[in-house]
């Protein structure tokens, strides 16, 4: 694993430089689930596999992600969230393969990956289907409905991954509307869970390869704003943008971490 923490690394740093330029927010979120999403594409994913980004607030970890892969090259990222960019504040199918259903308002995508699901189990083509949402996102009604339906199907291609980091746009998860014990709700409808570390790259390639018999959740504790000690587990920083001290404080931390 030594070589992809190092690649972590490296897309971590580009991360910030990527949301300083272009002065946008959502930082906080984008860190606490990259690991995820490297873990996924670079050990994980497979040629007939698809991908959903159900909280596309966290588009630039994907962008990221891809850059890393070379799919997306410096010229791409330098346009993000500019003018006729392909790298929108949220996913667009707008001219990148990877990305198959714009996502942005929350609670959906996890239901376009039970079509994408179901069209692979009824055409009997190979391949797994893969969603990453929030935790705050699941308190959205269609969620639950999605897993209804994949239960139901026995969706055996499906692998849902929550970013599980506790905080939301507006507050604390748990104060907000609060879902504790997320698992065993889960649990109670008949799929699979486990729940891990979602920062150790060993645990989400364990988890993320074990074998399913119907649809499976993997529940990812993580931190918001990982490795940058000012932003760690800090709800302001769903939103805010980086001025120059704070980007020059926040690569000196992923430096020492």
């Amino acid at each position: 694993m030594e070589p992809l923490s190092k690649l972590l690394h490296q897309s971590q740093k580009r991360l910030l430089q990527m949301h300083f330029e272009s002065g946008v927010g959502h930082i906080g979120c984008n860190l606490s689930c990259l690991d995820l999403l490297m873990v996924l594409h670079h050990r994980i994913m497979k040629e007939n596999d698809q991908f959903i980004l159900s909280k596309g607030h966290s588009a630039g970890a994907l962008y990221i992600t891809l850059w890393s892969l070379g799919k997306l090259k410096e010229e791409d990222l330098k346009s993000f969230h500019g003018e006729h960019t392909k790298l929108s504040g949220h996913p667009a199918p707008n001219g990148l393969k990877e990305i198959i259903f714009a996502t942005g308002s929350l609670g959906h995508g996890f239901s376009l990956a039970n079509g994408l699901a179901l069209s692979k189990k009824l055409k009997k083509e190979p391949g797994r289907v893969f969603c990453l949402t929030s935790d705050g996102e699941w308190q959205e009604g269609s969620n639950w409905e999605a897993l209804i339906f994949s239960k139901h199907q026995q969706l055996e291609s499906l692998t849902l991954i929550v970013d599980a980091n506790g905080l939301q746009g507006f507050g604390n998860t748990k104060e907000v509307a609060g879902m504790n014990e997320l698992r065993k709700k889960f649990e109670s409808f008949g799929v699979s869970v486990e729940e891990i570390d979602g920062h150790d790259l060993n645990a989400i390639e364990k988890a993320l390869s074990a074998n399913q018999k119907g649809p499976r959740a993997i529940i990812a504790c993580t931190t918001k704003g990982k490795g940058v000690s000012f932003m760690e587990n800090k709800m302001e920083w769903h939103y805010l943008s980086l001025n120059g001290d704070q980007y020059r404080q926040a690569v000196e931390d992923l430096e020492k971490s």
